[in-house]
């Protein structure tokens, strides 16, 4: 797939010390990216809106998503970030916040592929279980797509372009995409390259 932006650059993903891990990292960039261009989609007035008045608005899903990473990655994995009270910026708009999201990211990615097999399989606490640190970062993953897929809702209400996150959306498609949303797409032979 390509996308119109990504802020995290395939030649900036460091490699894993362990081949088997490359995968997490990439994603981990990837995920990033695409968290990054949905919020975008947003301008600063509606930072503000909830679709609800008992859903949060896209200001304090965002600044979830900000504090909720640097707790997995510090309290969960072990990584060594910088103070909650810092993570936020002062001033919130979409750009800040975009940014500041792709800049913790930037500064896990080394340590993540720095990560031997072993720290990658060591259980550690999460809330009140231990799990490996792998399944921990995987919560993770599934964390942030949940809280985008939220976004994408709202800004499909807000009536903006969706753009695309795992393939195209009704608003940005390109040449060789291949949705698959029948039957008979989803029968079809496998076909290698």
């Amino acid at each position: 797939m390509t996308y119109e932006r990504s802020d995290i650059a395939s030649s900036e993903i460091p490699q894993a010390a362990v081949a088997t891990f490359q995968h997490a990292v990439e994603i981990y960039a990837g995920e990033t990216n695409k968290t990054a261009s949905v919020w975008r989609v947003f301008e600063d007035h509606d930072l503000p809106w909830r679709p609800h008045p008992r859903s949060s608005t896209i200001a304090e899903i965002m600044r979830h998503q900000l504090l909720s990473e640097r707790r997995f990655f510090s309290e969960f994995l072990g990584h060594a970030e910088p103070p909650a009270r810092e993570i936020v910026p002062a001033a919130e708009n979409v750009e800040l916040l975009s940014a500041r999201l792709v800049e913790l990211a930037r500064n896990r990615l080394g340590w993540l592929a720095g990560q031997s097999e072993g720290d990658w399989l060591r259980t550690a606490p999460f809330f009140d279980v231990q799990q490996e640190r792998i399944w921990i970062f995987w919560r993770r993953v599934l964390h942030t797509a949940h809280h985008r897929t939220q976004l994408t809702v709202y800004a499909r209400i807000l009536d903006k372009a969706v753009p695309p996150t795992y393939g195209p959306t009704a608003d940005v498609s390109w040449a060789g995409a291949d949705p698959t949303v029948t039957a008979e797409a989803a029968e079809r032979p496998f076909r290698s390259s």
